[in-house]
């Protein structure tokens, strides 16, 4: 792996931990401005507490040596959960200011999962 590489993965995976940490926290508290965001979009409030705990494992997983299966199935789900938030967001006609903060997620998962390391990689072999 080039040193630009590493570079670029370590600076996607840092803000993209940063992000799904701070948006957890957010969504734990059930502010109200985020249980009023989650009913708009249609969803039931509990799923606010479902997200911000996956968000902080997620987290963990993506960070932490080794367990490559395991950072497979964390950043999976931060695709599936960014890329559903900004279709959310869209569908209900959002303006782009609440579409980005889901779209930027989205890049920074993918740049994290494309740049990863070798050893952070999920190698499997047909037997």
């Amino acid at each position: 792996m080039t040193k630009r590489n590493k570079i670029i993965y370590w600076i996607a995976t840092l803000w993209l931990a940063l992000g799904m940490v701070s948006t957890g926290i957010v969504q734990l508290m059930q502010r109200k401005d985020e249980v009023d965001m989650i009913t708009k979009l249609g969803y039931p409030v509990y799923i606010l507490t479902i997200l911000a705990i996956w968000k902080f494992l997620g987290a963990v997983a993506v960070l932490i040596p080794r367990y490559p299966l395991l950072k497979e199935w964390a950043y999976a789900g931060f695709f599936f959960a960014m890329s559903g938030a900004a279709i959310s967001h869209m569908i209900v006609g959002d303006p782009f200011n609440e579409i980005y903060p889901s779209l930027l997620l989205v890049v920074l998962t993918a740049a994290s999962w494309y740049f990863r390391p070798a050893e952070r990689k999920c190698i499997l072999v047909n037997q």
